[in-house]
């Protein structure tokens, strides 16, 4: 298949600017064994699930800063942290990036005119600056300045006292530089009504990266070069994964799935997962063969994105994109703060 099959026409207007209060948004229920597509609100999601069903939840937590910085005087370079090597150094994107080469030390600005210096020391392929602090304790004081970034799509800031938005309420481990989007329907009150209900769930811990955002550029994705991110499923959830008394595995999020999937390469007979740790560069496309994951819970994704075809070769080509096409005519809201589909 050829990346543009995985186009389709966006009304602009149809891109979510801003959240729905949470589990207030849509819900698209697609069900792939009579190919039927059906409306329902994200609120009725308890309605199809089973206390066999096992959900799985990614509990990364958003830990990218944007913030600005200084040189000769002039405030004018936009920084966005994507991740923190060790307590001195930190990965960064720069815009404008081109002046800053190894070597060149730049003044980032806090909320009351702080400034703490940083210099490059490494450039990565993807253009990533890594930043070194002279001490742990300056690079401590950056790391509380600054807003949570929002996809380059969102062009309306979240005030500060609403930035935790942008946070799934189960978020544990910091190491995001964007949030699991799937996860912020979820209110408080939906889950304690799912665990009285007795939906058992589980958790796995996917660091989103800062390519989540970048559409596939190769005319043929089997040439695409996946990204790679840091994932986790420990022994505890690993186990509650292959317990006999599962029928349905339910991934919260095209994150879990990666990191389901991922953990799967190495299970044992008989089993769906093995616990993993480490980095994941899985990229699944139509043709893939699900190992672990029966049911997903998804938002709708960019044109030509390996999220896109990802939930393609969970759905089917031609039931994915028919249920976008829907989605665009009944004006179902897109991308990050949208509505959710809900695929059996």
């Amino acid at each position: 298949m050829l990346t543009e099959q995985f186009n389709y026409d966006l009304p602009s207007q149809l891109i979510a600017q801003v959240p729905a209060p949470r589990g207030e948004s849509r819900l698209m229920v697609v069900d792939r064994s009579a190919s039927t597509i059906s409306h329902f609100r994200f609120a009725d999601l308890p309605s199809f699930l089973a206390t066999t069903d096992l959900l799985v939840f990614n509990n990364t937590r958003v830990s990218a800063r944007r913030l600005y910085a200084k040189r000769d005087g002039a405030a004018d370079t936009e920084v966005l942290i994507t991740r923190r090597l060790n307590d001195l150094q930190w990965f960064a994107m720069l815009r404008p990036a081109r002046r800053y080469g190894i070597g060149k030390t730049l003044t980032l600005t806090g909320p009351h005119g702080e400034e703490a210096a940083a210099t490059v020391t490494e450039i990565s392929a993807s253009g990533e600056r890594l930043l070194e602090f002279s001490t742990a304790q300056t690079a401590e004081l950056v790391g509380n300045w600054g807003t949570s970034p929002l996809p380059p799509y969102i062009h309306t800031a979240l005030p500060a006292d609403e930035e935790e938005r942008y946070q799934t309420v189960y978020s544990v481990h910091p190491g995001s530089a964007a949030a699991p989007t799937a996860g912020l329907h979820f209110s408080e009150l939906m889950m304690q009504a799912l665990e009285k209900a007795g939906v058992p769930r589980a958790y796995c811990t996917l660091h989103v990266g800062i390519d989540t955002f970048r559409p596939i550029k190769t005319d043929n994705p089997d040439l695409h070069e996946m990204h790679g991110e840091w994932a986790r499923l420990d022994d505890v959830n690993a186990k509650k994964i292959n317990s006999p008394i599962i029928n349905r595995v339910v991934a919260v999020g095209t994150t879990s799935v990666r990191t389901l999937e991922s953990a799967a390469s190495a299970a044992a007979a008989g089993d769906r997962v093995a616990p993993f740790c480490g980095e994941t560069r899985l990229f699944i496309k139509p043709g893939y063969r699900f190992k672990s994951v029966d049911a997903l819970i998804t938002n709708f994704h960019l044109p030509r994105s390996s999220l896109l075809m990802l939930v393609s070769a969970f759905a089917g080509y031609d039931l994915t994109m028919r249920a976008y096409r829907e989605a665009v005519s009944q004006e179902y809201r897109f991308f990050s703060f949208g509505d959710a589909m809900l695929i059996l």
